[in-house]
């Protein structure tokens, strides 16, 4: 079966009426993965959007209520579990193969029925951030990509989060002096002349769990290869935004992909 082919589509409880969420088993690479499937039940074709999460294992897990609030701006919303988790088979492995569950979700929205094939977005949040990028580098038929408080150097993840490194010197095989070829591998910066989709960063400036250093990295190169890119920063805000805040940059980010395919 090719990446992205469903295999089981159960569904599953949601918030919102007017939004049908499915938990949903897809291949990618051969491994059978888990994920969030949400369709608004009205209208025919709609946009989408492939909402990467954040974190590992069980930090940073899909939330319903966030994958509905994204739907109910007008999108199919898939969000991928990445392998190994809730069920799936394989091991995550921080942005290395696991890039490939992202890759083939967005596979999975290009094969659904309901999908504008030509107006698929990508949105990564926090770790997603990385995978957002690695998605939009391969799948050059994306419409638009957000990075919202988005990883986007391996390198300086090590340096940053003292808490992290040894999950990731378990799970990449090292440290980046030991084997910087395996952080380079997951470092999107240095492949950055490839990505071809308008960027929007979204970014707190009293981030610690990602510092906005990231951003400023990601932005920095990107304008550097004359890419196409606009940044909000938020210089009162840490990683997460309040409810109010958090609603409205929502709305104003949906805002800014449907511009993108005006």
């Amino acid at each position: 079966m090719e990446n992205g082919s469903i295999i089981s589509k159960q569904r599953f409880p949601s918030p919102h009426p007017g939004i049908h969420l499915f938990l949903v088993t897809y291949m990618s690479q051969g491994l059978k993965v888990k994920g969030l499937l949400a369709e608004p039940v009205e209208g025919d074709i709609h946009d989408a959007f492939l909402y990467l999460r954040g974190g590992i294992k069980n930090v940073g897990k899909v939330r319903p209520g966030r994958i509905v609030q994204y739907a109910a701006e007008g999108f199919i919303v898939f969000a991928p579990f990445y392998r190994g988790n809730q069920g799936g088979e394989g091991d995550e492995d921080f942005a290395g193969e696991d890039r490939f569950d992202a890759i083939s979700g967005f596979n999975l929205l290009e094969q659904h029925p309901r999908v504008n094939k030509e107006h698929i977005h990508i949105l990564g949040f926090s770790r997603g951030g990385i995978m957002a990028l690695w998605t939009a580098i391969h799948c050059k038929t994306a419409a638009s990509l957000v990075t919202w408080g988005g990883v986007s150097d391996m390198f300086m993840t090590y340096v940053e989060r003292v808490d992290m490194r040894r999950m990731m010197k378990r799970v990449i095989g090292g440290t980046p002096k030991k084997c910087p070829e395996q952080y380079e591998y997951r470092t999107p910066l240095f492949a950055i002349e490839e990505l071809n989709v308008p960027v929007l960063i979204i970014h707190g400036e009293r981030d610690d769990n990602v510092s906005v250093e990231h951003a400023y990295r990601l932005e920095k190169r990107l304008k550097a290869h004359g890419k196409p890119v606009e940044s909000w920063y938020f210089p009162q805000f840490t990683h997460f935004f309040p409810p109010a805040v958090n609603r409205k940059v929502v709305e104003d980010l949906t805002t800014w992909m449907k511009s993108k395919t005006e």
